[in-house]
């Protein structure tokens, strides 16, 4: 059985084709610059390291995911005969709303609803729709399934998803937390409880995924109780150029001051906010760090309010677990900057965290799986690379062969390694 993952994002779209039966990678790939000059394919055969790049016009999605199936059956990277060797899709969908908490089989009615949640993502969902429809059309017959990112956080308890606002507005606008990046989180949190030796039930989890966007999220028993991303990726750390948390009223009066609309105010705080607002320059973890250890004092400043507002989330999210078994941090800046890491762990004694420094510092994405925290340490932190596509692989697998108990909770049997 072979799987397609596809993640299309507004310009991009990125895949991967997994063998379920040989449990390995087949072909890895990203469609770049959709609808814009300059747009190309890159195609990666693991087993043998090809790497092919194709620069061509990609006008749109549907363009763009013809190239990928021609290039897993066509030319030097060609790893199937035909596509009848891809046994079913599964798509990654940014926003589920209240309407999905599981993954599912795509038909008209999963479309419809995704569609009428998209308000909620104008950015992300009407992007992941373009590329189901398109691999529908392409693939007619095979199985295609929406795994939504929103999903794995529909367990948390009502007075953690909602906001002190008026009533009104959840009922009638569906205005509360959501959450977000739940593949990485279900993910890392599944390895750290195979890492302790524990089934998943009986772990607490703090779990960090740390990127560009970035999210925290508290996992009891298993599931997720609190995120910090909310209605939209927008609230919680401090990101690469979103702002997190601030006072709501900021934005108002920023409006009368600088004298633009919503829309203005919404690129402000989602894009030209967060780190590259300090800065005035960087987003990227390495720059920033790189120019405060030269003495750049608003790069100083950035790694502080980053860190800072990092210790804060891991230090309430104890107190709303109890206990906590282990930290977990992951994606881009999470696996591989050792001095964030360390920073946001200062001072955290008082939790029994103590953190082997050299091996922290040393430790890399490329090292895979490792346990940062010396054996003194009440509280165990791990850095696990994150592996999303993995999880829709076995989302698609469950769906298929019906392995998930009646409240559609999967096994992830190859999630424990």
């Amino acid at each position: 059985m072979k799987i397609l993952a596809l993640n299309c994002g507004s310009s991009s779209l990125k895949y991967q084709l997994f063998d379920w039966e040989k449990k390995e990678v087949v072909a890895v790939g990203i469609v770049e610059r959709i609808g814009i000059e300059g747009s190309f394919i890159k195609h990666e055969v693991p087993a043998t390291d090809k790497e092919i790049k194709n620069e061509t016009s990609i006008p749109d999605h549907k363009v763009g995911i013809k190239l990928v199936l021609e290039a897993l059956v066509k030319g030097e990277g060609a790893v199937i005969a035909d596509m009848g060797e891809i046994s079913a899709v599964g798509h990654r969908v940014v926003h589920g709303g209240e309407k999905f908490n599981h993954s599912v089989l795509i038909n008209d009615k999963v479309i419809a609803a995704i569609k009428e949640v998209s308000h909620l993502a104008p950015l992300h969902n009407p992007a992941n729709l373009i590329g189901i429809e398109a691999a529908i059309e392409a693939l007619p017959g095979c199985p295609q399934v929406a795994i939504f990112d929103t999903a794995f956080h529909q367990t948390m308890p009502s007075h953690a998803y909602m906001y002190p606002v008026p009533y009104e507005w959840y009922e009638k606008f569906a205005v509360r937390r959501y959450g977000f990046h739940g593949t990485s989180h279900l993910y890392v949190s599944k390895r750290v409880a195979d890492l302790l030796g524990k089934p998943a039930k009986d772990c607490n989890i703090i779990t960090m995924h740390i990127g560009n966007g970035v999210s925290c999220t508290a996992i009891k028993g298993g599931v997720s109780v609190d995120t910090t991303m909310g209605l939209t990726p927008l609230e919680g750390a401090v990101m690469g150029t979103r702002c997190g948390d601030i006072d709501p009223a900021i934005p108002m009066f920023m409006q009368n001051e600088l004298g633009v609309g919503p829309k203005e105010m919404d690129t402000l705080l989602n894009k030209k906010s967060g780190l590259l607002g300090i800065t005035g320059q960087y987003t990227d973890r390495r720059d920033i760090l790189e120019n405060a250890e030269t003495g750049d004092k608003k790069c100083q400043l950035a790694v502080d309010m980053e860190c800072y507002k990092l210790r804060k989330i891991l230090g309430s999210y104890a107190a709303a677990l109890g206990t906590v078994d282990a930290v977990a941090f992951t994606a881009g800046v999470g696996e591989n900057a050792g001095d964030i890491r360390q920073k946001v762990l200062e001072g955290l004694d008082c939790l029994g965290i103590e953190i082997d420094k050299a091996k922290n510092l040393g430790t890399r994405a490329k090292h895979g799986e490792t346990l940062i925290s010396t054996p003194a340490s009440r509280i165990k932190v791990f850095m696990i690379p994150t592996n999303e596509e993995l999880v829709f692989v076995e989302d698609v697998v469950g769906i298929l062969n019906k392995t998930y108990d009646d409240h559609m909770v999967y096994q992830y049997t190859f999630l424990k390694k």
